[in-house]
């Protein structure tokens, strides 16, 4: 991770707006609406000690930090936790791809959001453009990593 994960802010967001443990996309949407200037993030979170695989995940950006309205709901130590970016969007973008979404396809639930196509797919479901690959495998490496010295322990 980049920038540091900021644990009191994240629960003081995740406090904010109610955030929902099953629900990462909506619990960073509705803190990207009360802080307007960080960005929307979507991409992949790898636990320390839990993760066997990638999980598809959101949170926001700032210039200095992350912040991570679930946050509560992971029951781990901030440390444990490892993110990987593959898709920002700003307050604005991220406003105008859910209004699109809700046109588009009234019946599906807008989040999470996966940009344009051409989409590949990571064994039968889809999944956003390259980058979302790209942030893939580099959390796909970390949880083998993780899980390997997790057995070389045992």
């Amino acid at each position: 991770m980049d920038k540091p994960l900021d644990e009191s802010r994240s629960k003081d967001i995740a406090k904010q707006v109610s955030s929902k443990a099953q629900s990462p996309f909506v619990n960073a949407y509705k803190a990207a609406l009360v802080l307007e200037k960080a960005m929307y993030v979507q991409g992949f979170l790898v636990i320390a000690g839990r993760s066997y695989q990638p999980i598809e995940h959101s949170w926001l950006e700032t210039e200095e930090y992350l912040i991570d309205p679930t946050l509560p709901h992971l029951h781990s130590a901030v440390e444990n936790l490892y993110y990987f970016p593959a898709q920002r969007l700003t307050v604005k973008q991220l406003k105008a791809a859910i209004e699109e979404a809700e046109e588009d396809y009234p019946d599906d639930d807008p989040l999470p959001i996966y940009g344009s196509a051409p989409y590949d797919y990571y064994g039968d479901v889809m999944l956003g453009g390259k980058e979302y690959s790209q942030a893939l495998q580099a959390a796909a490496a970390k949880c083998k990593d993780l899980n390997q010295h997790l057995a070389e322990r045992n």
